[in-house]
């Protein structure tokens, strides 16, 4: 057992982050499991990771040896050129507005500019996350939009939020709402899209049917017009269910394609514009979450500052949308 007195000038802090300040080869879920199982007490009792720090406080550490070591430096994170728009953070989430035509994930194309590595590089640099700590949660994604697709992605900073926020999605406790400009003026201007989506094994585009099929799983898209200026409509989106491609797909099946949707769009409209991408941006987000740990996700609600496509074809138009 080691002891610890605390000083004047570490007053106030919360216990976990002193904790990752005085073992600087642990992460922040390290810490707090060395807080839930223990390891640390002030004057023999326990603490939480959120108890605030007196000075004076004599804290017993029954933490192995190893833990005291100097920390190693993840050459790849440390050095990454962080480039991220954070529009929420707490101890469990960070909600980034991904710019289009970054990948939230590796792939065929790019493996090292992604959404993840740049959450991952920012809370390592933060020294909130080391990943070469034995054991560590590694930060993790808990939605994902398309490549070209701008807007809010979540990012969980621990084990327990990211199933919980996975359990907030499944059970449609999560509001996402998208900004797009499409072909045409939708009839009615405002209403429901239910169809029935279903993605080939191997395919790169899902099919939309009318009806139920084997396979096919519901597709659910409230949508209202905001704006229309000649053949483009300015349209908002929530999403009830999260189908691959759903937006995208169900308004090129009703005859009102996304501008500059290279995938189910129309290519002729798109040169009309010039316009590479889709404009579709994933603008605004707010939570519903059932009592427990993160009941306080209920006065969240995070909007993206701007949407440029919004702000080039509709000038006139006051963003965020009433």
């Amino acid at each position: 057992m080691r002891t610890q007195t605390v000083t004047a000038d570490q007053a106030g802090r919360r216990v976990d982050r002193w904790l990752m300040k005085l073992l600087p080869t642990i992460s922040m879920s390290m810490a707090q499991k060395l807080l839930r199982t223990k390891c640390v007490k002030r004057n023999g009792k326990h603490l939480k990771p959120d108890d605030r720090l007196e000075a004076g406080d004599e804290l017993q550490l029954y933490i192995p040896d190893a833990l005291f070591e100097e920390k190693r430096t993840d050459s790849f994170l440390s050095g990454f050129r962080v480039r991220l728009s954070v529009l929420y953070e707490d101890e469990n989430f960070l909600l980034a507005d991904k710019r289009p035509g970054l990948a939230v994930h590796g792939d065929g194309q790019e493996k090292v500019d992604t959404l993840l590595n740049h959450v991952r590089a920012y809370l390592y640099q933060k020294g909130e996350y080391d990943s070469l700590a034995s054991g560590a949660f590694s930060p993790a994604l808990c939605n994902r939009i398309d490549r070209f697709t701008g807007g809010i992605v979540i990012a969980a900073k621990n084990e327990a939020a990211l199933k919980a926020m996975d359990a907030m999605i499944r059970a449609r406790q999560v509001e996402k709402r998208y900004l797009l400009v499409a072909k045409g003026r939708m009839r009615p201007e405002s209403g429901m899209l239910k169809h029935f989506i279903r993605k080939p094994e191997g395919a790169k585009r899902v099919q939309v049917l009318d009806a139920p099929e084997h396979g096919a799983k519901e597709a659910l898209t409230r949508y209202r017009t905001l704006a229309v200026r000649g053949e483009l409509s300015l349209m908002e989106c929530e999403l009830l269910t999260g189908r691959t491609h759903q937006i995208r797909a169900q308004f090129a099946h009703v005859g009102h394609p996304l501008l500059g949707d290279g995938q189910y769009g129309d290519q002729n409209f798109n040169r009309r514009y010039q316009r590479q991408g889709q404009a579709l941006y994933a603008y605004a987000m707010a939570f519903h979450p059932p009592a427990g740990d993160f009941a306080y996700l209920a006065q969240v609600r995070v909007t993206a500052p701007k949407v440029s496509f919004a702000e080039e074809y509709f000038p006139d138009f006051r963003f965020p949308p009433q």
